[in-house]
């Protein structure tokens, strides 16, 4: 109650709150209340439907879950997690995530959270505590579609100039969007969140903006959301669209959310090398996450338009490989400071869900400690040359299939969130393979 009573008492404009809880898609679901209900928030919580946590991309209910008729659609409770009150950017609203419990207290087995949660609580238990921070790519897009049809970068907010070419790195093509950007950073100190390095990425429209290491992992993760709600809504106030597709140009990358890690022990990062090379705990991290990544896979790129992405010597993964400064694998220990040492996770999509991905890449991070798991061979030079991993799904069925199969994943996320995850795909999937794309018709139509 002390923090609601302060924050009220420090902003006298805020007339609503955003409380927010994350579903298995990672969207954002909840309510705007009133400033005069937040007092009563975090004295007795909030009833959500237990529905909330098993809808599709679309928002409907997918009933495979378990978590609509079969429980009546009762109610579960939702309460402030603390910390996480904070005002809004450019408006006199506030913003508060939430996690689910069941009405006897017990945390919610399908809420994201508490899957990451109990990854780092059995970290905590081996006296370890695991450090991290994310990569946020995305598209900055025009709100009308060009003469085609098709989507088209956004015009400079500045001074309306188009964005055709790739210009990876130029500085000088970010001034174009510095009102927009200067909003995001704006935002994001409001939301308490050390936005960092902002980067012309690897195609027309596309931006990088990476975060702070953080030394809880879970507030890296509720930094990500939090700062892709914040580019969201800044885009829009200046005319244009942010876009979290994983590829939303066929002809161009596409986005990824690449997650760098590390273990925090009480003498620093068990990650760092001595005198004798790699230490084996970051070997055998590495191993483990080779060894789960097929089954994995769903987690990291769980849309139809996320299996768009991977494609060769486009800086997305196609193989389970690892490597040493090197942008061709999938784990990449960078270069830099030894007392720095990580892995950077680059699977996963920017439209993946950020507790998910932490969670099951913390799992595998065990799995491969607990059984001394061997790397491999590190890949040097073009990791697009590897041969094709077997195990390995090529397409978004195929991912649903392993994931739906997979013990480890079970374990990672927990037997509810689990079955509410992997149904919810299995639904997804039904819908997208039953719907005519246009493509049908400019193949089929005048010639079969």
């Amino acid at each position: 109650m002390s923090e609601a009573e302060s924050f009220l008492a420090a902003h006298p404009d805020i007339e609503a709150i955003d409380i927010v809880l994350h579903d298995a898609n990672g969207v954002g679901r909840g309510k705007i209340i009133r400033r005069h209900e937040l007092a009563g928030l975090y004295e007795q919580g909030r009833h959500l439907p237990v529905s909330i946590l098993g809808l599709d991309i679309c928002g409907e209910d997918v009933h495979e879950t378990g978590l609509i008729w079969d429980k009546g659609d009762g109610d579960q409770r939702a309460w402030p997690i603390p910390g996480t009150l904070v005002p809004l950017h450019g408006t006199n609203r506030a913003e508060v995530l939430m996690s689910v419990h069941e009405l006897d207290g017990t945390p919610a087995g399908s809420d994201p959270r508490h899957a990451l949660q109990r990854q780092v609580n059995a970290f905590a238990a081996e006296g370890l505590r695991p450090a991290g921070a994310f990569e946020l790519e995305f598209f900055l897009l025009a709100n009308e579609r060009d003469a085609h049809g098709r989507i088209q970068p956004a015009r400079d907010v500045l001074d309306g100039r188009a964005t055709t070419r790739t210009e990876v790195y130029s500085v000088d093509h970010l001034h174009g969007m510095l009102p927009l950007f200067n909003d995001i950073y704006a935002g994001a100190a409001k939301a308490g969140i050390r936005a960092e390095t902002m980067i012309s990425e690897f195609a027309p429209g596309q931006y990088e903006l990476t975060l702070h290491y953080r030394t809880d992992v879970m507030q890296s993760a509720d930094d990500l959301v939090r700062l892709k709600r914040i580019v969201r809504a800044q885009a829009r106030a200046h005319g244009v669209t942010a876009c979290f597709m994983a590829k939303p140009f066929e002809q161009f990358a596409g986005s990824g959310m690449h997650f760098h890690v590390s273990l925090q022990g009480d003498g620093g990062n068990v990650f760092a090398e001595t005198g004798k090379g790699w230490s084996d705990t970051i070997r055998h991290a590495i191993g483990g996450l080779r060894e789960t990544m097929a089954e994995s896979m769903l987690v990291f790129a769980p849309h139809a338009n996320s299996w768009r992405r991977f494609a060769s010597q486009s800086y997305a993964p196609v193989s389970p490989t690892w490597g040493v400064n090197n942008r061709s694998v999938a784990l990449r220990i960078p270069a830099g400071d030894v007392r720095a040492r990580r892995i950077e996770h680059r699977p996963a999509g920017v439209d993946a869900n950020p507790y998910l991905v932490a969670a099951t890449v913390l799992a595998g991070i065990r799995h491969g400690i607990a059984n001394r798991i061997d790397p491999g061979a590190e890949t040097v030079g073009n990791g697009y040359e590897a041969a094709p991993d077997p195990t390995m799904p090529t397409d978004w069925r195929e991912a649903i299939r392993a994931a739906q199969g997979s013990a480890f994943l079970k374990d990672a996320l927990g037997d509810d969130l689990h079955r509410t995850f992997t149904a919810i795909k299995a639904a997804e999937l039904a819908r997208v393979s039953r719907t005519i794309p246009e493509l049908d018709f400019d193949l089929y139509l005048h010639t079969v």
